[in-house]
C-alpha cells in the first residue's frame, strides 16, 4: 500500500490558511452532463425525467447535444425538461459537477474547473497512472460510482450494472442461436419433449447470479461453475433453486462445455479475469455452440476470446461463435440510462438538501468509500496502492 502521510504541509498549519469545513448551505448545484467519447458506450447519466426533477428543485443542467441520442433521448427532450443544451464539450466539463458513465480523457480533464467534482465509473484497471495524476494536479473531487455502498453495505451501481448485463449475456445467447444468425436453431427456452439448452456459467456473483435467473427463466438447463464453495452455495441460496454447481475442476468443466450449447463467463474481479478454459478445450465444443464474455473489461476467462465491438460484435473460431464485446450493458443503453440516472438524481438531490458535498460525505459512510480522490488528495486505499500513490485517509478530512 502507498504511504500514509500528512495530508497538511508547513503552510497548510500557519494561521493565515482557513480550515476545511463543512458547509451547511443549501445550494443549487450547476450540473453538466456530456456526450460519452468512448465508441462503446451508449448510455447518458441522467434521463430527461431526471433532468426535470432536478430543475424543478433549482438546479441548472448543462448537457451536451447529442448526450443521449445513444439511448434515444433527444436534445429536444432535454430542452423541455429544462436543461440548457451546450454545443461545446468545454463549456458542459467546465460545470462544478460532471456527472458522465466512462472515466473523462486526459483532453475532457483539461476542460475541468479546477476543485470541481467528478462522479463516473472509475473502472481501474483500464486505466494508466496519468488518469489520477491529471485529476490530482486540478485538485478535484472524483467518485467512482461502482464503489458507492448503501446501507447495507451493498454496490447497488455495480450491482444494478451486473442484473442488466447477466440478463442480456443470455438474451445475447438466444440471439446468436437463432438460424437466421447463422446460429444451430437451438431455443433456449424448454419445450415439451425437447432436451432443454444447456448452459454453463463461470462465475457467482451478480451477473452469474442474473444470468441464471434469465437462463432458468426460459427452461434453460443450467450449471455454475466457480472457485468457492461458499460462493456456490450462497447463490444457490439467493435463487431459491439447487442449480447444479461445481468447483473449478478441469475434468468436470470438460464434460459441461463438450455438452453445452452456450458458456458465459461471468467471473468478477478487481484484477485481470483468470484463465479457465483453453483454447485446446474450446476446439472440442460442439459446432455452432455459443461463448459470450460478460467482463472483457478485466479480459476473459477463455483463451479464445478476443475484444469485439458493438458494430462488429463476434467471430467464429473452432465454429464456436464468440461474443467480447466489453460494455454488454450498452447494449440496452436506454433501460441502462434510467437505471443509473435514478442512482444518481437521489445523490445529487441530497447533496443540495443536506447542505452541501462536503456536508453529505460526513453523513454517509457508502459515499465515503467511493472517493478516491479528495481535492486531489489519495483517498481510496487500493487505487491508491495499485498505482503506487501516497494515500490520506479521508477522515482527515471531515469535521
Amino acid at each position: 500500500m502507498g504511504k500514509i502521510f500528512t495530508p497538511f504541509s508547513k503552510e497548510d498549519l500557519m494561521p493565515k490558511e482557513e480550515m476545511l469545513a463543512v458547509s451547511t448551505q443549501k445550494g443549487k448545484l450547476q450540473i453538466g452532463i456530456p456526450k460519452e467519447s468512448h465508441f462503446q458506450e451508449r448510455c447518458v447519466a441522467l434521463t430527461p425525467d431526471a433532468v426535470e426533477v432536478l430543475v424543478k428543485n433549482g438546479h441548472h443542467i448543462l448537457v451536451e447535444t447529442g448526450a443521449g441520442e445513444g439511448a434515444n433521448f433527444t436534445d429536444n427532450q432535454y430542452s423541455e425538461a429544462g436543461a440548457e443544451i451546450a454545443y461545446e464539450s468545454k463549456k458542459v466539463f467546465a460545470q462544478p459537477v460532471v456527472i458522465k458513465i466512462i472515466p473523462p480523457t486526459e483532453r475532457e480533464i483539461g476542460f475541468m474547473q479546477a476543485q470541481s467534482i467528478l462522479i463516473s465509473s472509475v473502472m481501474p484497471n483500464t486505466l494508466q497512472k496519468r488518469y489520477f495524476e491529471k485529476l490530482a494536479a486540478k485538485k478535484i473531487t472524483a467518485i467512482g460510482a461502482e464503489f458507492l455502498q448503501d446501507e447495507h453495505g451493498t454496490f447497488p451501481v455495480k450491482r444494478l450494472l451486473s442484473e442488466i448485463t447477466g440478463t442480456t449475456a443470455v438474451l445475447l445467447a438466444g440471439e446468436l442461436l437463432a438460424t437466421p444468425n447463422n446460429g444451430n436453431g437451438t431455443m433456449l427456452g424448454g419445450i415439451a419433449g425437447v432436451r432443454p439448452t444447456e448452459i454453463v456459467i463461470f462465475g457467482s456473483g451478480s451477473i452469474a447470479e442474473y444470468a441464471a435467473r434469465a437462463a432458468t427463466g426460459l427452461g434453460a438447463s443450467v450449471r455454475i461453475f466457480d472457485s468457492a464453495i461458499t460462493n456456490l452455495r450462497q447463490l444457490q441460496i439467493d435463487l431459491n433453486q439447487r442449480i447444479p454447481t461445481s468447483t473449478l475442476d478441469p475434468k468436470e468443466i470438460r464434460k459441461a462445455l463438450m455438452r453445452c450449447d452456450v458458456a458465459i463467463g461471468a467471473i468478477e474481479c478487481d484484477k485481470r479475469t483468470p484463465s479457465i478454459v483453453p483454447e485446446e478445450l474450446v476446439s472440442q465444443m460442439k459446432a455452432g455452440a455459443v461463448i459470450i464474455e460478460s467482463n472483457m473489461g478485466n479480459g476473459s476467462c477463455f483463451d479464445s476470446m478476443e475484444l469485439t465491438t458493438h458494430e462488429s460484435p463476434t467471430f467464429t473460431k473452432y465454429d464456436v461463435v464468440h461474443y467480447g464485446v466489453a460494455n454488454i450493458a450498452s447494449r440496452y443503453a436506454r433501460t441502462t440510462s434510467k437505471a443509473l440516472s435514478n442512482f444518481f438524481i437521489e445523490y445529487l438531490i441530497k447533496i443540495a438538501k443536506d447542505g452541501g458535498f462536503e456536508k453529505l460525505i460526513s453523513q454517509q459512510r457508502g459515499l465515503q468509500s467511493a472517493i478516491y480522490l479528495f481535492k486531489g488528495r489519495h483517498t481510496h486505499p487500493e487505487i491508491a496502492e495499485r498505482f503506487n500513490f501516497p494515500y490520506t485517509n479521508l477522515s482527515l478530512f471531515i469535521i
